[in-house]
């Protein structure tokens, strides 16, 4: 049943592709169109794709970054049967006053409506779509093999990096089809927001709420980029910009628990409030991830480049070796962006997704967690220009860290260590200076170096240090068992120490293998 819905699935694909004519040819707006049309799994991989300028032209990730998010409602009949199904009810009734047929809003994974409990409190109730965990998964699949088998052009990047991005959006849709994890995310923002009068997000019905079926108190409010309305209602945009982005550095930087969606449907304006919605999607970073955020932007503040470098070899898992002179200069070009930059003017999303896409190119696996912040950093300085186009986040960010409260006497003992660690290293430079003329001189210069490529001899090396090894052991195991040959120690087997004859037969196995080994690799 499930192939085949799959081949029902492909040739639904096919068609949407044949209907758009790609045969002759892709622009960037039939491409978005084509996902449009082929649904909730592609839109989303084109949503993320829009932000992979390493792999895709950027007329391509300009034209994605226009995709909707919008998707055509469920019938209210499917709804009331899958609240239904999930309470285990006869009626909505028997739990809902009313839920209002017309939905709030309707994406990917799920819809949400009006409603009022029999209590009369109001609520909104989020739905998920009807066997939507099934689809998204076929549809991966799908391609995942397409991308496998056709041959992309070299300027479009590897494939496996594909596959990758397509892994993650089936870890990313998983969390968001289970509404218990998306629930619980609600009350850790709640608590660790609560000394912040002007942050805001609804309470979750517990009792009510499921794996598909979230019941949270409904907020009315204004969508935060609607500037008019929030103006005749005495709302001043640029506090509420300010207010905003300074809420936002606390999550990334204090807090380490950040909404990794913050575009302006998911941002309301209620009772002076912030209000933000829809949890499905947060990222974490912990504290060390948090740092090498903050030595980034020092670095490319900076034009360290040496020391951002280090940072991006430190960001994520090392996949294979790395070409260091390559990884120089590609950072290089990053940097020396940048550093053309007035600080102020420096867009940090950017900037972020750029440093990400360079450990990208160079097989460095990048954690989840900063992926999802740079696509959240985007999002939310889209937000901010559009509220005030002069606020700049990078600089809120840095006024955030300098509200921080400092410990003035670990760092007063930091700048004396430093100081006096300089000095010792400035009296002593003269002395070093002549150690290495003298060993010039003498011909004892030793020079370390990298040299790409030379993975198989020095493999060679490691084998030959290995023998060389056994061949100590084999050594020590035979002098050993001779000398405790000589002695009374009790224990005996063919009339000598138990021990030496233990020592002799791994001597005589090591040596054997010692042999073997040399003429098997002669042979070769």
């Amino acid at each position: 049943m499930a192939e085949n819905k799959k081949s029902d699935r492909l040739i639904q694909i096919l068609s949407v592709l044949k209907n758009n004519d790609v045969v002759h040819g892709i622009s960037p707006a039939k491409l978005r169109k084509v996902l449009e049309e082929l649904g909730p799994t592609f839109v989303k991989f084109g949503q993320i794709m829009s932000m992979r300028a390493d792999l895709i032209p950027e007329s391509y990730c300009e034209e994605l970054s226009r995709l909707r998010s919008e998707v055509m409602p469920m019938d209210f009949e499917e709804v009331k049967g899958i609240i239904k199904a999930e309470y285990g009810i006869d009626s909505i009734k028997e739990v809902f006053y009313y839920i209002e047929p017309k939905p709030l809003g309707s994406a990917s994974i799920a819809q949400v409506h009006k409603a009022v409990l029999k209590d009369g409190t109001s609520v909104v109730v989020k739905v998920q779509r009807s066997g939507i965990r099934q689809k998204m998964y076929n549809d991966i699949v799908i391609l995942k093999k397409a991308i496998l088998l056709l041959k992309l052009k070299p300027s479009l990047g590897n494939p496996e990096d594909y596959v990758t991005i397509l892994e993650e959006l089936w870890s990313a849709a998983k969390q968001e089809m289970d509404f218990l994890i998306e629930a619980s995310y609600l009350e850790e923002f709640r608590k660790l927001n609560a000394d912040i009068n002007y942050v805001y997000c609804p309470k979750v019905d517990k009792n009510l709420t499921t794996s598909h079926v979230l019941v949270m108190e409904n907020i009315t409010g204004v969508p935060i980029t609607e500037k008019e309305k929030l103006e005749k209602l005495g709302y001043d945009s640029k506090e509420i910009a300010s207010k905003l982005a300074k809420n936002y550095s606390k999550q990334i930087l204090d807090d380490g628990f950040f909404h990794a969606d913050p575009h302006p449907g998911n941002l309301f304006v209620c009772d002076e409030k912030i209000v933000w919605l829809d949890f499905g999607m947060m990222g974490r970073l912990t504290a060390r991830d948090k740092k090498l955020i903050i030595n980034s932007v020092r670095a490319i503040s900076e034009n360290d480049i040496y020391q951002l470098k280090n940072i991006v070899l430190s960001m994520g898992v090392v996949r294979q070796k790395v070409n260091h002179a390559q990884l120089y200069e590609d950072i290089e070009q990053v940097v020396n962006k940048y550093s053309s930059m007035d600080f102020a003017s420096i867009n940090l999303g950017n900037a972020v997704m750029e440093i990400n896409n360079v450990a990208v190119r160079h097989n460095i696996g990048i954690p989840k967690g900063f992926a999802m912040l740079a696509r959240g950093i985007i999002t939310i300085e889209s937000v901010l220009a559009e509220l005030n186009p002069d606020i700049n986040f990078i600089e809120i960010i840095s006024m955030h860290l300098l509200e921080e409260d400092i410990d003035w006497k670990k760092e007063f003992q930091k700048v004396v260590f430093s100081s006096v660690g300089a000095i010792k290293r400035g009296i002593d430079l003269p002395k070093y200076v002549s150690d290495i003329l003298e060993m010039t001189a003498k011909g004892q210069i030793k020079l370390n170096l990298d040299f790409i490529g030379s993975e198989q001899p020095l493999s060679g090396i490691d084998k030959m240090i290995d023998k060389l090894v056994v061949s100590i052991i084999c050594a020590g195991l035979l002098i050993g068992s001779s000398l405790i040959c000589t002695t009374d120690m009790s224990g005996r087997l063919f009339g000598i120490p138990a021990l030496g004859v233990i020592g002799f037969s791994l001597s005589m196995v090591l040596g054997v293998w010692l042999v073997y080994e040399i003429i098997r690799h002669k042979n070769k």
